[in-house]
């Protein structure tokens, strides 16, 4: 349902630590599930979940963009704007008698 968009490579996070060489020296590595990269866009950050073999290969084909699947989180998120402290909507309490006191 989100369909892709060209994003810049030096935009990208990845969020894997490994990559798994059969994956991306495949040549049927697109033949089974989506075509491209999936991303998380977060406090305008893009983050890449899934399709790192894709997104390197595009960069040893020296390639610049690539199509991304994102997923905007700060399009999903309401902004708020900051506010006083939250203490002003608490009644007023009178004071608790210290009983050491005389």
């Amino acid at each position: 349902m989100i369909p892709p968009r060209q994003v810049r490579m030096d935009t990208l996070t990845t969020t894997k630590k490994e990559l798994a060489l059969d994956a991306l020296l495949a040549d049927d590595s697109t033949f089974y599930g989506d075509l491209f990269p999936h991303a998380v866009q977060w406090h305008g950050d893009l983050y890449l979940e899934d399709g790192l073999h894709r997104a390197l290969r595009a960069a040893l084909q020296q390639r610049n963009v690539i199509h991304v699947r994102v997923l905007d989180l700060d399009a999903l998120t309401p902004v708020q704007a900051p506010s006083g402290p939250a203490t002003a909507s608490i009644p007023a309490q009178p004071p608790v008698p210290n009983p050491r006191k005389v």
